[in-house]
């Protein structure tokens, strides 16, 4: 870092399992990742005809089928939401950000000197709202409740950390001092 700042953006996904759309999902993995023929429909078969009811006491709801769920608590599982995900870091980068994510979070981000924070703070502004769009525009959505943002910072810099808020849509998200993230 050599006497600059980094700001760090930790984004949640609302229930990011729940709502990978499988058509979408199967269409990146054959564009995107090139898989056709039998390993296709394997995946198909993994997705789709997975049928779910609600059950109180006695009482059980129609089946329904599932459209937009990626099985959680496999590895395959983690692996189809990244898959499904990768255009996201494509955007990040196109921000000159730096993304990283796993599972149903996402982190974003950049370092500046002292005097550029403002620059940056804006640059994470609008590359999160682009991500929000994009998250909306694929059945995902940006969980800004649980959105975070921290400035790193040597104790040399601490007098220069800003303490303005990120703006991220029409919410306003102040800098906290510390975070937990179970990556």
């Amino acid at each position: 870092m050599g006497g600059n700042l980094a700001m760090l953006t930790l984004l949640d996904r609302s229930a990011g399992f729940d709502s990978a759309d499988h058509d979408t999902l199967l269409q990146r993995l054959y564009k995107s990742y090139g898989l056709q023929g039998p390993v296709l429909y394997w995946f198909a078969s993994y997705l789709r005809g997975r049928i779910q009811h609600v059950r109180l006491s006695a009482i059980s709801s129609p089946l329904s089928e599932v459209l937009f769920v990626v099985p959680q608590g496999s590895v395959l599982g983690q692996i189809l939401l990244l898959l499904y995900t990768a255009d996201l870091l494509q955007l990040v980068k196109r921000h000159h950000l730096t993304p990283h994510t796993y599972a149903d979070d996402t982190h974003i981000y950049g370092s500046c000197r002292p005097a550029d924070c403002a620059v940056l703070s804006e640059k994470l502004s609008v590359c999160v709202d682009m991500v929000s769009a994009w998250m909306a525009a694929n059945r995902l959505q940006l969980n800004h409740a649980k959105t975070e943002m921290l400035w790193c910072f040597s104790s040399r810099l601490q007098h220069q950390v800003p303490t303005d808020p990120l703006r991220i849509g029409n919410t306003e998200v102040l800098p906290v001092k510390s975070t937990w993230t179970p990556m």
